[in-house]
């Protein structure tokens, strides 16, 4: 069936595009909740898993460790010895997401998939952008906050993925030689980058 991944800066339509795509492509859609996730069977909040940068990923895990066992967010647990490193919460990521790729496949937003499956013929990579002041407007309007919250949420979510990229893959996230396809997700209507991400997979024989 194949993969598609989805890389997206805050306010470029990626929660809003993942969904439609896979809809439409007849996949399964895995969102870039797999900390989200944890911090549901840990009882802590998304916002806590979630923070900018990779002490929290560390303390989540230090979390999860102190249970004994590490949830699987594919289902079941992983047991641990001891409390997990930054490469033991890397490798389990990169597992679930070549379980994804290697099972029935999806479409994956988030935790750098085009990096973890970038070796795939079966993977179409996207990702989408746009200057930060039109992602800035785009959000307003999508999710109806006040423009300083969004801004400050803005600017804490892009440092927290960009951070997690540059901490654990050495690289830009923002590159455009990781994608197959990269898109202004402000300058177009989200049905339109919803037509561009499914004629491209189509195009490598994905859905």
């Amino acid at each position: 069936m194949g993969v598609v991944t989805i890389s997206a800066s805050y306010g470029a339509g990626g929660p809003e595009v993942g969904p439609a795509v896979a809809d439409r492509l007849g996949l399964a859609f895995h969102d870039r909740a797999i900390p989200a996730r944890v911090a549901g069977r840990l009882g802590v909040s998304q916002d806590d898993a979630e923070a900018n940068d990779e002490r929290v990923v560390r303390g989540l895990w230090r979390l999860v460790a102190s249970l004994g066992a590490m949830p699987d967010p594919i289902g079941g647990v992983v047991p641990l010895t001891g409390e997990p490193d930054e490469r033991a919460y890397r490798e389990q990521t990169e597992r679930v997401l070549r379980e994804i790729a290697d099972g029935p496949g999806g479409v994956v937003l988030g935790r750098a998939g085009a990096l973890v499956l970038r070796d795939r013929p079966d993977a179409l990579h996207v990702r989408l952008d746009g200057p930060p002041e039109a992602r800035l407007r785009a959000a307003v309007e999508r999710y109806g906050r006040p423009e300083e919250e969004t801004r400050r949420e803005m600017q804490a979510n892009d440092t927290t993925r960009e951070a997690y990229v540059r901490h654990f893959y050495r690289c830009d996230p923002a590159a455009v030689r990781h994608y197959h396809l990269v898109v202004d997700g402000t300058a177009l209507p989200p049905g339109t980058v919803v037509d561009l991400v499914v004629a491209a997979a189509r195009a490598r024989g994905i859905g």
